[in-house]
């Protein structure tokens, strides 16, 4: 069955089953598939032009998966994904860290680009998918960075302390589980750390507010909200309808997940 004829059939079912009077999330929940389907004819467009090759922003240039292991794949292969973070992540480049640690780093976006992007630093994969783990192995092969992506399981809150002292950088992305990995009670590492985490308060209520508690008194903390940011498509995106430029950019979220970007504060 093809993906048109899935959609519709999901479509046909779906709506049969509605009341005269449909709750708005479930019309919103109809809204979302369709519009997955047509960001993916968007891709398939893509794909056909450019291949996986990421076409701007930080990571320019890296050669990409033609599937994600989690998430939205269009915006990454257009360099678009998470571009609040870009100028962030410039400046931990700038200012010489020699380790990065990527909790939740699914098929390697964040491992590998940083990698192809810092060329002295070691990155320190992790997720508990291990179809992930398999595919960060395989794009850090392909972008010839896999002497320094070092892919591995879980990663428990004790963990930081081998990293103790070292300048290093801590991503973490892990659906709501950053309230379980960051916990500086467990890990006192983490005070000479600095921390990129993404909040998931959708799946864990109040992560934000106790991460920002947890870190208050070591971290100087920015909050980075996530914005319509101007992007400089392929030029053939012209020519498309502008609905389609809007999903293109869309990153498949079900609500705010700001990011708390926290430096260890100055003695």
């Amino acid at each position: 069955m093809s993906l048109n004829s899935q959609v519709v059939d999901y479509l046909r079912k779906t709506v049969a089953e509605w009341p005269a009077e449909p709750e708005t999330n479930v019309i919103n929940g109809a809204l979302r598939v369709i519009s997955r389907w047509r960001q993916y004819r968007v891709q398939e467009a893509y794909v056909t032009r450019h291949g996986t090759v990421i076409w701007g922003g930080i990571f320019k240039g890296m050669d990409y998966v033609p599937v994600a292991t989690e998430g939205a794949l269009l915006p990454r292969l257009l360099g678009s994904y998470e571009a609040e973070l870009h100028s962030h992540l410039l400046a931990f480049a700038a200012e010489g860290i020699d380790t990065v640690i990527d909790v939740g780093c699914a098929e390697g976006y964040y491992a590998v680009g940083l990698a192809r992007l810092m060329p002295h630093v070691t990155i320190h994969a992790h997720d508990i998918d291990p179809k992930a783990l398999i595919a960060c192995r395989a794009l850090a092969e392909k972008n010839g960075v896999a002497d320094r992506v070092i892919v591995g399981g879980e990663f428990k809150p004790q963990d930081f302390e081998a990293f103790a002292g070292r300048r290093a950088l801590v991503m973490v992305d892990c659906e709501g589980a950053e309230v379980d990995v960051l916990q500086p009670a467990l890990s006192p590492a983490l005070a000479g750390l600095s921390v990129i985490v993404e909040t998931h308060d959708v799946y864990r209520e109040g992560a934000l507010a106790t991460l920002v508690e947890r870190f208050s008194p070591t971290h100087d903390i920015v909050r980075v909200d996530q914005q319509f940011l101007p992007f400089e498509p392929p030029p053939w995106f012209a020519s498309m309808a502008h609905l389609d430029r809007l999903l293109a950019l869309w990153e498949w979220r079900v609500s705010p997940t700001p990011w708390l970007v926290m430096r260890p504060k100055k003695p």
